[in-house]
């Protein structure tokens, strides 16, 4: 076998864990594919004597980032989360001429293409694996198999937190809060909820599979984004009695010289396999012009999951240097700026619920404004009243109509003095 590959980690928390127990695990096997071992130099770490993992030899943590560059590492694994410091330390990395391995979602939506022209002008390779879907290889398949397609559409169920929220209150009949209470027991939620049930993490990797699915530049804060804190049980009841499940979704659509992206919760058929992805399962389903839908689904987090990309792409980063042939897989990505389609513009068919007060004249009022600004109904129904003025929701499918009509009659129904809340909307995706 050849030269050791020596490779320093950034972080070593639970993913960082979970790479070192892989790395002693299957040293023999991995060492095979490489055609040299994989070695350890250093791990960077916040806190020396914080308790760490069995794996991790103690002689190797550092708090000092100099430590690193000193050494003679190979390739650079980061799994510290964050922009700062995890940015000036990769672009360093890159800049030196190493490889680079990432799992950092956030730090490529917000600055992945500075990182991959760095990557391209030095010849060298940024694999981010990890960063979206934890072990589904996703990347890998937009990257290589989708080479010679072209990606037309992307849907994707990105994030474990709200899928298996949103699972447990179509199933038990629960509210949102005592799921996420429940959730976050188990470990499937943070304490800080916000990124995951808010839409924000699912964002943040939309926009990394943009950059392989579309060669997309786009300012992630652009993103239109939304979460599932306003779904409650009655939108699960209204979505099964139509024939439909609520999920939260990652959408992607090319439209020439300008690409669609939006996350956000939606109505998907029932019989559709994204619909029957439950818990905290990840999917996605990836439409090429000429190879048609192709799903990828697994598990999207985890210590162990997330590690397996890691590896994975460790062993071809260090494979391809071994051989000369560093940067290939970098060289591929190509992009540019993109602008994002407008939201107004898009067009769909609506679940739309309204908060009234049952009295005469009030649903023509609601038709009379969606039909004002081109919205046809497919399908309505009542739920509630029995005594005048009595609150009741009215829920209506919509035909296709484009989202900016839909919410200019939503303001003009939620103006409306017989309203109570305001208005509820859903898209329609047929994944």
């Amino acid at each position: 076998m050849g030269t050791p590959v020596k490779v320093s980690l950034l972080g070593c928390g639970t993913v960082g864990g979970g790479v070192l127990r892989l790395l002693r695990e299957n040293a023999r096997y991995l060492e095979s594919r490489v055609g040299a071992p994989l070695v350890v130099d250093k791990v960077l770490v916040r806190d020396a004597d914080k308790p760490r993992v069995a794996e991790c030899d103690r002689a190797w943590l550092t708090t000092d980032p100099e430590e690193i560059f000193r050494g003679e590492s190979e390739v650079i694994v980061e799994v510290m989360g964050g922009e700062q410091p995890a940015f000036d330390l990769l672009h360093r990395a890159l800049s030196e001429r190493r490889g680079v391995v990432t799992a950092n979602k956030l730090l490529l939506a917000k600055r992945g293409p500075a990182l991959v022209d760095l990557a391209v002008a030095n010849g060298v390779d940024l694999a981010f694996e990890a960063s979206v879907g934890g072990g589904i290889p996703i990347v890998r398949t937009l990257r290589e198999a989708f080479t010679s397609d072209w990606v037309e559409r992307l849907v994707g169920i990105v994030n474990g937190t709200c899928n298996y929220v949103l699972t447990r209150m179509r199933r038990e009949g629960k509210g949102f809060e005592e799921v996420l209470v429940d959730a976050q027991r188990l470990g499937y939620a943070e304490a800080e909820p916000s990124l995951d049930v808010d839409g924000h993490d699912a964002s943040q990797k939309l926009v990394v599979l943009a950059m392989l699915a579309f060669g997309a530049r786009v300012d992630a804060a652009a993103v239109p984004t939304s979460g599932i804190r306003a779904i409650d049980q009655t939108d699960h009841r209204f979505a099964e009695r139509f024939g439909f499940t609520v999920k939260h979704l990652a959408v992607g659509r090319d439209h020439g010289e300008r690409v669609e992206l939006r996350v956000h919760p939606a109505l998907v058929p029932s019989s559709s396999v994204l619909a029957n992805v439950s818990g905290v399962l990840n999917a996605i389903s990836v439409h090429g012009r000429a190879l048609g839908p192709c799903l990828l689904s697994g598990r999207g987090a985890g210590d162990l999951p997330t590690a397996v990309s890691v590896v994975a792409d460790l062993v071809d980063v260090a494979r391809a240097r071994r051989e000369g042939a560093g940067g290939l897989s970098t060289r591929g990505v190509q992009l540019a700026d993109r602008p994002l389609y407008p939201l107004a513009e898009v067009h769909s068919r609506f679940y739309l619920r309204f908060f009234v007060a049952d009295r005469p004249g009030v649903l023509a009022v609601i038709a009379g404004a969606l039909g004002e600004h081109g919205v046809s109904i497919e399908q309505m129904v009542q739920d509630g009243g029995g005594e005048l003025a009595a609150p009741v929701d009215i829920v209506m499918i919509t035909h296709r109509a484009s989202w900016g009509g839909v919410m200019r009659a939503l303001a003009d129904v939620d103006a409306r003095d017989f309203v109570t809340r305001p208005s509820k909307l859903l898209p329609i995706e047929d994944a």
